[in-house]
């Protein structure tokens, strides 16, 4: 059956997620305000000030996150690493903007596909296209990239996201290089999503002659060949990486900003700082203080996030290899506290793992994930008293009545003021409702990944945000041996309902073990404790248009104009 990707279907699914890539280093917003005194004006009563435009020196100036850890295609697991690498990269299916603002899918190196009745054969056609040293682009070079993410030498993360090619177990793909403009996939059984899989970042070509024997290949833009919109010019670490316009792009008569800089930074007020003076053209991460009023002011704006920020256990060492334990410390936590003073960015308290907005078996039609499913833990404010003490009696049960005998456990998170605000709040719940001790313990992004998937770390904190509209992408990673099981977690139980759930094609049947799965893992096993389902919020100067997004969480610049 001859098909291209029709734009329609993937507006729609975007739409879909608007109602509700991987890790995120997407702050947590801000802590709790105080009530302003008699006779004080409240942000919502000032009249919002005309925001100044931007410098328009034509560099778009942008800060999304800190010091990448990678932007490696392969290797990365993050957001910010992930919207660096799309502007850099291209995949056999790529993001464009639908002219509203919404990122749709689109054919990218491949112009169109055939796929078999049965949906386990894909044949793609690549169109002509080129490297940024004007090398050409290869089925071939889909071959090399596909087989290296899941080689355990690369030790890749997401290598598990190619789990449905015939021949992943034994990390011999059924993919081949027809010749050098067809491309040809063999699937294990119908993948709803794979499309999708397709326009991700870790399955983009890179070139095996840049790649082999030089791990250092992303680190310079001479050696950071690319086939994307853009080719970096420099990076200057912990400072800036500076990309523009790639001259050998297939579609460079298109893509309008001509340079962008990526602004490396964890100071949130430094970000409001460099905003404010016109460095920044565009901005995320904002002081938690400064939050409500640029959100009452309406500089501050507010997109969805198909996303759970969550509290992940490292279900290995004690005392949080006791189920009891790990429940006990998700009841204590006030999310409603939590989402309304201390994050307070339109956040959704999240009684479950899998959040609001994850399509169901009927898809497009309207059915969502979490409201079947349910929630685990009561967010009504009238129930946290009720939660506290059955919390008490967990505790108890596991040997630690008031608290008594429990050690004193660290809790850990990346730098940022509202990851701060927010391990503040937890430590006080904890402290307050189960007599534990908690002390606090940030690192720097690119540390604090590592440590994390290493297993260092008694409790942390963790975000993902969806790498594809399926409960697949938040289900999966605790796969024991999986890259981003970050909780350590082992269930046979849960990991034969996963891969049942990964060889099913009926969707009843297929979404019933996906229920089943989070069943057992956050709702019996309680490897992680739910806190909210995210928002994202970013300032943009007023003169910047074109830029676009998706509720992945992905901005895209490429079309970025006014600045």
């Amino acid at each position: 059956m001859k098909r291209t990707l029709l734009l329609l279907l993937a507006l729609i699914m975007v739409m879909s997620v608007m109602a509700g890539c991987g890790g995120t280093n997407e702050p947590a917003e801000p802590e709790k305000v105080e009530e302003p005194a008699e006779g004080e004006e409240t942000a919502e009563e000032k009249p919002a000030a005309a925001e100044e435009p931007g410098k328009q020196d034509g560099v778009l100036d942008v800060c999304i996150a800190s010091e990448p850890q990678t932007i490696d295609p392969a290797l990365n697991s993050s957001v910010d690493g992930a919207v660096m690498i799309h502007h850099a990269f291209e995949g056999l299916v790529k993001w464009v903007n639908d002219g509203e603002g919404n990122a749709v899918l689109a054919p990218g190196m491949a112009t169109s596909w055939d796929v078999s009745e049965d949906g386990t054969e894909w044949i793609f056609h690549l169109r002509e296209a080129k490297w940024s040293d004007g090398k050409p682009v290869t089925a071939q070079d889909f071959v090399y990239s596909w087989n290296r993410l899941v080689k355990p030498e690369t030790t890749a993360d997401y290598e598990y996201m190619l789990d449905m090619v015939k021949g992943y177990d034994e990390k011999a793909l059924a993919i081949e290089a027809v010749d050098e403009h067809t491309f040809k996939v063999v699937l294990n059984n119908r993948t709803p999503y794979f499309e999708e899989i397709c326009a991700f970042p870790a399955t983009a070509p890179v070139r095996e002659d840049i790649v082999e024997g030089n791990d250092k290949w992303t680190f310079k833009g001479e050696t950071y060949v690319s086939n994307g919109p853009y080719i970096m010019e420099n990076w200057e670490h912990n400072a800036k990486i500076t990309f523009v316009k790639n001259p050998e792009y297939h579609d460079a008569a298109n893509v309008k900003a001509e340079k962008v800089v990526f602004h490396l930074m964890d100071d949130n007020n430094a970000i409001l700082a460099a905003y404010r003076s016109g460095e920044l053209d565009f901005a995320e991460n904002m002081p938690t203080e400064e939050v409500p009023a640029l959100l009452a002011s309406g500089e501050l704006k507010v997109k969805p996030y198909v996303g759970t920020y969550f509290v992940c256990f490292n279900t290995k060492e004690a005392p949080f290899d006791n189920a009891k334990v790990r429940e006990a410390f998700s009841l204590a936590i006030d999310r409603n506290f939590i989402v309304e003073k201390v994050a307070a960015a339109g956040q959704i308290p999240a009684g479950g793992f899998v959040p609001e907005g994850v399509l169901d078996a009927k898809g497009a039609d309207g059915d969502d994930f979490r409201k079947t499913g349910g929630d685990y833990y009561s967010t009504k404010p009238e129930d946290y008293a009720a939660n506290c003490e059955k919390a008490r009696e967990l505790l108890k049960e596991a040997g630690y009545e008031g608290g008594a005998g429990f050690p004193v456990v660290e809790y850990l998170y990346n730098t940022s003021d509202g990851h701060k605000a927010i391990g503040e709040a937890l430590q006080n719940m904890w402290e307050t409702e189960l007599g534990v001790s908690v002390s606090l313990q940030n690192q720097d992004w690119a540390v604090f990944l590592q440590e994390r998937k290493q297993g260092n770390f008694s409790i942390a904190r963790h975000g993902w945000i969806a790498d594809y509209n399926d409960p697949m992408t938040f289900i999966d990673m605790w796969l024991t041996g999986g890259g981003n099981n970050d909780a350590q977690y082992e269930n046979a139980e849960f990991d034969k309902l996963v891969k049942g759930a990964k060889a099913e094609a009926d969707p009843d049947a297929r979404m019933k073990m996906m229920h089943d799965a989070e069943d057992l893992a956050v709702g019996k096993d309680h490897i992680v404790a739910p806190i909210y389902y995210y928002t994202n919020t970013f300032m943009v100067k007023p003169n910047v248009e074109g830029i676009y997004y998706t509720p992945l969480g992905y901005f895209f610049y490429d079309q970025a104009t006014g600045y």
